[in-house]
């Protein structure tokens, strides 16, 4: 009995592919994110920006936690939540074509449960969109 070869198999491929999140770096993107839609909830605050038709499709997002959220620790580990979010929320939930900012907040985003943070994201994203 032979075996198919590997390019005439059928069924899913055996990684599960979800859009890539590009992450935003230059600073002029943070900005341009953040004189745009905004929407606040108990434990992010989100910031979102249609880019413009010229600009490289996909989707991107950006972190930040200012000092005001705690020292280094505190500020990566609430980062560290905020990309695991984004990473199963926006995926899904986010938009081709826009750039998302979440900013951690000041003692919550850090010991915030992970479903009410992750449900506050879902929650600023839809007012976001509307």
């Amino acid at each position: 009995m032979e075996s198919e070869p590997a390019d005439q198999m059928d069924g899913p491929p055996a990684v599960f592919a979800c859009p890539k999140l590009e992450t935003l770096t230059k600073r002029a993107d943070f900005v341009r994110a953040s004189n745009a839609r905004r929407q606040g909830t108990p434990g992010i605050h989100l910031q979102a920006r249609k880019r413009a038709e010229t600009e490289p499709s996909g989707i991107r997002v950006g972190y930040t936690c200012s000092k005001k959220v705690g020292n280094a620790v505190a500020r990566n580990r609430a980062k560290r939540r905020l990309r695991e979010i984004a990473r199963l929320v926006l995926s899904t939930e986010g938009r081709d074509g826009w750039d998302y900012v979440l900013v951690g907040r000041k003692d919550v985003t850090a010991n915030l449960s992970f479903t009410n943070l992750e449900q506050d994201l879902r929650r600023a994203l839809k007012k976001v969109h509307a």
